[in-house]
């Protein structure tokens, strides 16, 4: 019986020191991914501190070429007069991200849109059209009536006036929440100067000319951005955020049929690439639907109804819900989906920095977008006594909800309501707002209503 028990523990014993060994030659693929991704983070945790450190000190070259290109923004902008600001966007962020995990391409897609045209001041928010359907704004204007994430924003903006009324703006809002959309989709963190001011016009005929679209060639696409300061390797690098979401096939519908009205398809889409979006798009094939919303009813301007479809088609590639360097990858074998993509190839230089970034891991990628991303969200920001902040708006709005008969508002006749209304009524506010972007064009201050 001794001789038994004894045999039994050299078997166990044998057996633990045969699996302790087959462990560490044999790591566990989930531990070994978990340390991969603790030591990304706290890279780009460095880089990021670099990053803020590099914009706000650096006089020539780096991330912003001068200190004063930081146009008054400040790290942590809200530190005394909303201290949580930023933990509340982060917050309710991961609230909507949780329920729609391809929210991140959307805000990244509004916050280009919104910072292409006059700068990121959230002039694509506005409705300054006071009633007139002669005046189109920015939100209408083609390439902005598809754009998803302004319920989002709406709903995160809320939150913060729960907290802080009248102190944070909308532009402010939207680059801190598209910052953490995209490190909650696997994307960098990269630092967020705040300090933004609210724009008080909108800008259609701007958004119209100036924001590039999915059938530019590479030379309208260079121009477009170099105007905004962006060189070509920036240029390729923000492109890449085409790496996640999904786009409707109304954007490339053109590409697989009747490419420039020759009757044929893209000569430049792989024929295997081909066939899949072909095949990714017939169902929605009979529709007419074109991709946009003529209706301003709802904040939202609506999707499409058309199919939708991930980066990543082919199975040899991520499927396009993750921030890696798959989107480079493709376009060396000629797999981009949208024509400005593939139009990178086209171009000696830009076809270049495809290929870098193509050829590591997707840590070039990431990078170069957290520069890319600093830089697009200081573009052309106002500041200071530059357009309009929310706690100014927010006072003219109470006083022409108590006497909305002001000689200088005049907005009695929009003034519908209950003395013992709680909400301000929507006629009275977008009267306000006309009256107030009047005063503004008059060289008249805000204070001077109070």
């Amino acid at each position: 019986m001794a001789k038994l028990m004894k045999r039994k523990t050299k078997t166990l014993i044998f057996i633990f020191i045969i699996s302790v060994i087959l462990s560490l030659k044999f790591p566990s693929e989930i531990e070994d991914e978990r340390a991969k991704r603790e030591k990304l983070e706290k890279e780009e945790m460095k880089f990021s501190v670099f990053l803020q450190r590099e914009s706000a000190m650096s006089t020539q070259g780096g991330v912003i070429s001068s200190a004063d290109e930081l146009n008054g923004l400040e790290y942590d902008f809200y530190r005394q007069n909303c201290p949580q600001a930023e933990s509340i966007v982060r917050s309710t962020m991961a609230k909507i991200y949780s329920q729609q995990n391809d929210i991140s391409f959307g805000l990244l897609r509004l916050l280009f849109h919104d910072c292409f045209i006059k700068g990121c001041d959230a002039s694509v928010f506005l409705d300054d059209s006071n009633g007139n359907k002669n005046h189109s704004v920015e939100r209408q204007a083609t390439p902005n009536k598809t754009l998803r994430g302004i319920n989002e924003i709406d709903m995160i903006k809320e939150e913060l006036e729960n907290a802080c009324p009248g102190v944070v703006s909308c532009a402010d809002t939207l680059a801190l929440a598209t910052r953490d959309a995209v490190v909650l989709a696997g994307g960098p963190f990269y630092p967020i100067f705040t300090g933004r001011r609210d724009s008080t016009q909108s800008y259609f005929d701007e958004a119209m000319d100036e924001i590039p679209k999915p059938n530019d060639n590479i030379t309208q696409t260079l121009f477009l951005f170099s105007r905004r300061g962006f060189d070509e390797r920036e240029t390729v690098n923000l492109l890449g955020a085409h790496n996640v979401g999904k786009i409707s096939c109304d954007f490339i519908r053109d590409r697989l049929t009747d490419f420039s009205g020759t009757g044929q398809p893209d000569a430049s889409v792989d024929p295997n690439f081909l066939n899949e979006l072909r095949l990714a798009c017939q169902d929605s094939s009979s529709t007419d639907h074109d991709g946009t919303v003529a209706s301003m009813a709802s904040r939202e301007m609506g999707n499409s109804s058309s199919a939708m479809i991930f980066q990543g088609l082919s199975s040899s590639v991520p499927s396009g819900a993750r921030f890696d360097n798959h989107y480079y990858q493709n376009l060396l074998k000629g797999r981009g989906l949208l024509f400005v993509d593939q139009q990178l190839m086209a171009d000696e230089n830009t076809a270049r920095f495809v290929a870098v970034y193509a050829s590591d891991d997707g840590t070039t990628f990431r990078r170069d977008f957290s520069r890319s991303m600093v830089k697009m969200s200081n573009l052309g920001v106002l500041t200071g006594t530059l357009g309009q902040g929310s706690s100014e708006l927010l006072l003219v709005v109470i006083i022409a909800f108590v006497n909305p008969d002001s000689e200088l508002l005049g907005c009695s006749a929009a003034a519908d309501y209950s003395p013992y209304a709680t909400q301000i009524p929507l006629p009275l506010v977008m009267c306000v707002l006309a009256r107030v972007k009047a005063l503004l064009f008059s060289g008249k201050n805000l204070s001077s209503l109070i």
